[in-house]
Parts: C-alpha cells; sequence; structure tokens
C-alpha cells in the first residue's frame, strides 16, 4: 500500500472540507444565537417595554451573558432595528410572493389578507414593539422601516385599483391601513379577560372582515 504524505493534495482536500464544515457550523450557531435574542427581545419589549429592558436581560433570556449580545449588535438600539427592518422585510418580500403566484387580483386580495392575518396571530409581540417603539429606533432604521412599510401598503393599492377601477388611490391607501389596523388589532382582540381566543377562531372572522372593509362599495355622500 502506497502511504499519502502529509502534505499531499489529497489530505489538502481533506482538510479544507473540514474547514468549511466548520466555518458553517460557527455561522449556523451565531445566525441561531441572533435569532434566539430577536425572540426573546419581541417578547420583552412587548411586555416590559424597550427602555425598561436591558441588554443583560436580552442576553438572560436567549441563553447567553450580556455582554455577549454585542457579538451580534451593536447595542440594545440595534437589536430593537433589526427586530423591526427584518419582520418589515419579511412582510414585503412575503407579500410580493402572494401576489406574483396569484391568478388575479381577486385571489391576490384574499391571499393577501391570509397572509398578513397570518403574521399578526404569529407575532403579536412585534406588533406591540412596533406600535409602542417605534419612536426609539435610530432615525436611519425609521427611514428604513418607512419605506419598507410604504412598499408593502403599495402593493395592497396596486391590487385594489384592479379591483377598484377609477377609485381615487388616497381611498385605496385608507381602505389598506383600515384592513391593517383591523388586522393587527390581533394582540388586544384575541384575549378576552385574560384568555387567549383560539388562532383557529380568529383567523377567519379577521379575514371575512377584512375582506369587506377592502371590497365594500363606498357609499354615495348625502347632496352630491
Amino acid at each position: 500500500m502506497t502511504e499519502r504524505s502529509p502534505g499531499s493534495p489529497a489530505d489538502q482536500r481533506v482538510g479544507d472540507a473540514t474547514e468549511r464544515v466548520q466555518t458553517t457550523q460557527r455561522s449556523r450557531a451565531k445566525e441561531s444565537r441572533r435569532q434566539a435574542l430577536l425572540s426573546s427581545a419581541a417578547t420583552l419589549f412587548a411586555v416590559d417595554g424597550f427602555n425598561r429592558v436591558s441588554l443583560e436581560d436580552l442576553g438572560a433570556a436567549a441563553g447567553v451573558s450580556g455582554p455577549a449580545v454585542y457579538r451580534h449588535f451593536a447595542g440594545k438600539q440595534a437589536v430593537l432595528g433589526a427586530l423591526l427592518l427584518s419582520v418589515s422585510q419579511e412582510l414585503l418580500e412575503g407579500g410580493r410572493r402572494v401576489v406574483a403566484d396569484a391568478a388575479d387580483p381577486a385571489a391576490a386580495l384574499a391571499r393577501l389578507v391570509q397572509f398578513h392575518v397570518d403574521f399578526a396571530l404569529s407575532n403579536p409581540d412585534v406588533i406591540r414593539v412596533q406600535d409602542r417603539d417605534f419612536s426609539n429606533l435610530s432615525d436611519d432604521d425609521q427611514a428604513e422601516v418607512r419605506t419598507l412599510q410604504r412598499n408593502y401598503v403599495e402593493l395592497w393599492v396596486e391590487v385594489l385599483q384592479a379591483l377598484h377601477a377609477g377609485t381615487d388611490t388616497a381611498e385605496l391607501r385608507m381602505r389598506a391601513h383600515a384592513a391593517f389596523g383591523l388586522i393587527n388589532s390581533t394582540p388586544h382582540s384575541v384575549r378576552s379577560h385574560g384568555r387567549r381566543v383560539a388562532a383557529k377562531s380568529a383567523r377567519p372572522l379577521l379575514e371575512s372582515m377584512a375582506l369587506a372593509a377592502l371590497l365594500v362599495a363606498a357609499s354615495p355622500v348625502p347632496g352630491e
């Protein structure tokens, strides 16, 4: 049998492959800890508010030390920014996929409503954080979140234009925002006297109410 020298090309390839595997594992572990921190931040910020949560609180909730948070984020404000930016980006990208896959505008609107209701039921803490702590974002993050959210609204408006021909764009935006307000009230509306309403009960009600608000014909103004 021919012995392989330690510095042979075969040994080098094995070493390179091992290093790539280890690098991938480290990257996955780092991303997993980052996501755990964001998930913990959503819960803590929703319950206690951004200003009352410390980095030590965040680290403890995610199973790391307070100083270890700095390996993933520049500080608590950066955590808040990453949380709201990632959610806004996910909404926009998900909404675009929904519209692209829909057969027609009516189907697109129904799927958008389903998509947003699913988001609201799955992320009540994030909705609370957005409502209460948006002003604690940095100026740059505020601007970027607003841009993402405006693009998301316009996605809905484009679909609504196909279903309400000749309707003023401002009214269509109002319809979209009204539907968001209804759906995003989920963190409050799915609770009754401290008890949660099951998502399977809340989902069809929210979907039907939102669709009705989006599709209802405008009533004529008296005197016109």
